[in-house]
């Protein structure tokens, strides 16, 4: 039988390993967007987690926006990612110091 734990500890170690991967590589552009849809997915586990074991559906429509939210993210990440490695040939994080002041 799976329980709100076995959900809630799975959500936990996604976020964890997201959070890791954010502060262990800070070079690499595209691993920082992964991390942070990690992050964005171990949230929604929780929520639909919670929404299911209290039979409300409000978690699972917010997990609706999330995703929406995390698309745009993604599309929109990307599409500056392609712009940057065209101007600069790079993707390293610590090359791109254009705002620095």
């Amino acid at each position: 039988m799976i329980t709100l734990g076995h959900f809630l500890t799975l959500g936990a170690i996604m976020f964890s390993i997201s959070v890791a991967g954010i502060f262990i590589n800070r070079k690499n552009v595209i691993v920082l967007l992964m991390a942070i849809e990690l992050m964005l997915l171990s949230v929604n586990i929780n929520f639909v987690a919670f929404s299911r074991f209290l039979g409300d559906v409000d978690g699972q429509v917010f997990v609706f926006f999330i995703l929406t939210v995390a698309a745009a993210e993604a599309a929109i990440g990307l599409a500056i990612l392609v712009t940057l490695f065209r101007h600069r040939r790079t993707i390293n994080v610590a090359e791109l110091d254009d705002l620095k002041g």
